[in-house]
């Protein structure tokens, strides 16, 4: 396993770009109650750099998620009489999956049958640049072996509780203390990109694992990791590989929490501070 320490860059746009040129992202989330996760992932995919954002929630919630910005696209899915969207809205995600360069899916979902069926069918569907988080992982968990099945190419995004209940559906061991060891363990096991968050968040796949420098304690909030999946999925988008686009990801995620951090504080710091900083975050880094 090969550590690395220097983070990579986004490359200088062409002056003739166009936003097909910048990856196509779909955000796959939502409930009743939680419609505010799908709307922050698809924000920050914006700022992340994407050229076209879709989130795709229940139509319950739709309009609510619309009226966050203007700026990306929504798309109705299935939803049952719990808020959840239901297993009928698996058709219409495997036509998502045929027009988008990367899914992003978890933010808000819930774990109903219907959550648990997308994830599993976005899972097994070869050549699909996937990014998992919240309760994409929660109902990964629910599934032993599920790795077994995977076709994706897949980027794994647990905090340490995600990461405990996600790990008893992979290994029968007991989870490792140091989280080094425990994102390395995952990915080797499971060929996913695996990305640890919290303090000194791990980035590691099956050759090179990388411990990020940036960020702060006031990062520790609702929604930042909503936050955080958007920015990589962006940066996927752009055509980085899953770990450089992980790597660069938690990089300048934590660097927008380290200039919001100066402005508003740790203590007062939410996750649209984060958001809100993110392109300055990004000028410092191209």
């Amino acid at each position: 396993m090969r550590a690395v320490f220097d983070v990579v860059r986004l490359a200088v746009r062409d002056s003739d770009s166009h936003k097909g040129t910048f990856g196509k992202i779909c955000i796959i989330g939502g409930q009743v109650g939680m419609f505010g996760a799908p709307a922050l992932s698809g924000m920050a995919a914006l700022r992340g750099g994407a050229g076209l954002v879709r989130v795709a929630v229940g139509k319950s919630i739709l309009d609510v998620v619309a009226s966050f910005n203007p700026c990306y696209m929504t798309i109705g899915l299935d939803d049952n009489d719990d808020g959840q969207i239901s297993e009928t809205s698996v058709g219409k995600v495997m036509e998502l999956c045929e027009d988008n360069d990367v899914i992003a899916v978890g933010p808000g979902l819930g774990t109903g049958h219907g959550a648990r069926r997308v994830v599993n069918s976005l899972i097994e569907t070869e050549g699909l640049r996937l990014v998992v988080d919240a309760d994409g992982l929660n109902c990964l968990a629910k599934e032993s072996g599920w790795h077994k099945r995977k076709k994706a190419s897949v980027i794994l995004t647990p905090h340490p509780g995600e990461m405990k209940r996600i790990w008893k559906s992979v290994f029968r061991k007991e989870i490792p203390a140091d989280r080094k060891e425990q994102a390395i363990m995952l990915a080797e096991k499971t060929g996913c990109t695996v990305v640890l968050k919290g303090a000194r968040t791990v980035v590691a796949d099956s050759e090179k694992v990388y411990v990020n420098t940036t960020g702060n304690a006031g990062m520790a909030t609702a929604g930042s990791g909503d936050v955080l999946t958007g920015v990589i999925a962006a940066i996927a988008g752009q055509g980085l590989c899953d770990f450089d686009a992980a790597q660069l990801g938690v990089y300048v995620h934590g660097m927008a929490g380290d200039i919001a951090g100066e402005k508003y504080g740790e203590i007062s710091m939410t996750a649209k501070e984060i958001l809100k900083k993110l392109p300055k975050a990004l000028i410092r880094i191209v």
